[in-house]
């Protein structure tokens, strides 16, 4: 990472990351993808192994990963100007068609043939969060029976790489760190289907508990956890409002651990439950225009805050949740290479990363106990046999489970 960066110009980098902000479905995969393309293989301002850095040290990070990689992609290139320039291109187009989308279904009165799409949609939305969390468990499994010492291109599990590890590489060998590993993705588990905005306490609870026993003498805790614990305690001070709005962003933004879906479990409970801004079949619709829309998964935070602010919600949500991430490069793009070699830092990931895959399996309980129409349980197998048996893609799965939903509605079928 120490080569000096070509200069590049910011109209360059405000249409090659809009570009990729416009076609990026798909999720973190796909984004990677192409930024790796344009970076290193179409245009050589990046090397193979500096990119890849990038990505191991994106994953170390909480938060949207694929958002701090194409932040730190165009920081590389011409420093702060071009990390405002391109995170902002490539988060604005999937940030203005979602916000486009929450107007029409999330209306008073939606048109019949809206609601029965979004039933469709949210109905296959539990299978979407079991899928992506089997498709994380694999490297998890195997990177935890690394010591903390190990080798420092471990990310976080399988972010960017889903079904990373499989195959001759991934050693199904029990030991003493893989049972601690199945304590943590049952604690996950278990407070991602229970306790909502509080599972960055428990996150943060089992990657400390994995710092300790990696560590002689005892590690001071990792800045990233003690984060969540001082934001955590503060979160009473959010009652309602414009101030609620920011702190759910702020929690998904900056204290998000494993991927995009653990972002479900910490805004489900109070968008729903606490500060009533929508259904529980609301948010399922939002979660699954977040999985169809262009550019980051966290844009479902966008639509939380229309719901409970309108457009100036939904505008105030996306730059609290994405603002951590132009901080993080910003302030440490620099001190990277140091904190993708901190055998603490990665100790934390060992042991908060199967958590965070748990909570995203645990949260398509409450996901699925919102359904409201009997119809809905067979677009739930259907999505899951689709992306968990055929191992199909999310995008194919949430627009067919859509047409299923108008379907019903044309043929005189409940969608209310």
């Amino acid at each position: 990472m120490a080569q000096e960066p070509e200069r590049v110009s910011l109209a360059v980098i405000a249409r090659e990351w809009g570009r990729i902000g416009c076609i990026g479905f798909g999720g973190p995969p796909a984004h990677i993808a192409l930024l790796r393309k344009l970076c290193v293989q179409d245009r050589g301002w990046l090397t193979g192994s500096e990119f890849e850095d990038g990505v191991s040290v994106c994953n170390l990070l909480p938060g949207p990963a694929s958002t701090q990689l194409a932040i730190y992609c165009a920081w590389r290139l011409r420093a702060t100007a071009g990390a405002l320039v391109g995170g902002f291109c490539f988060i604005f187009p999937g940030l203005v068609v979602i916000l486009a989308l929450a107007t029409l279904f999330l209306a008073e009165r939606p048109p019949g043939w809206v609601s029965g799409a979004a039933l469709g949609a949210g109905a296959a939305v539990p299978a979407v969060a079991l899928a992506a969390a089997m498709t994380l468990i694999p490297a998890s499994w195997q990177r935890a029976g690394r010591r903390a010492a190990g080798r420092p291109g471990a990310g976080q599990p399988g972010a960017g790489q889903p079904g990373a590890g499989r195959g001759h590489g991934a050693r199904w060998r029990i030991q003493p760190a893989h049972a601690r590993w199945c304590g943590y993705l049952l604690a996950g588990g278990a407070s991602g289907a229970l306790l909502g905005p509080w599972l960055v306490l428990v996150l943060a609870a089992c990657g400390l508990i994995e710092v300790a026993v990696r560590s002689r003498p005892p590690a001071r805790r990792p800045p990233p956890a003690g984060a969540v614990l001082l934001a955590s305690a503060g979160g009473t001070l959010a009652a309602g409002g414009l101030a609620a709005v920011a702190w759910v962003a702020f929690k998904v933004g900056a204290l998000s651990y494993g991927g995009g879906f653990v972002i479900i479990p910490l805004m489900q409970r109070d968008a729903v439950h606490t500060y009533h801004w929508m259904s529980a079949g609301q948010f399922l619709t939002a979660v699954a225009l977040g999985q169809v829309t262009p550019g980051p998964v966290v844009q479902t935070v966008a639509v939380v805050g229309y719901a409970a602010a309108g457009i100036g919600g939904g505008l105030l949500a996306s730059a609290v949740a994405f603002a951590p991430s132009f901080a993080f490069v910003l302030g440490g793009g620099r001190y990277f290479d140091r904190l993708r070699g901190n055998p603490r830092i990665r100790a934390f990931l060992t042991g908060a990363g199967p958590a965070a895959i748990g909570a995203i399996a645990g949260a398509a309980v409450p996901l699925g106990l919102s359904l409201t129409q009997p119809w809905q349980a067979a677009v739930l197998a259907l999505a899951a046999v689709w992306l968990i048996a055929l191992r199909r893609g999310v995008v194919t799965a949430i627009v067919g489970a859509a047409a299923f939903g108008v379907a019903v509605y044309l043929a005189g079928g409940p969608v209310t």
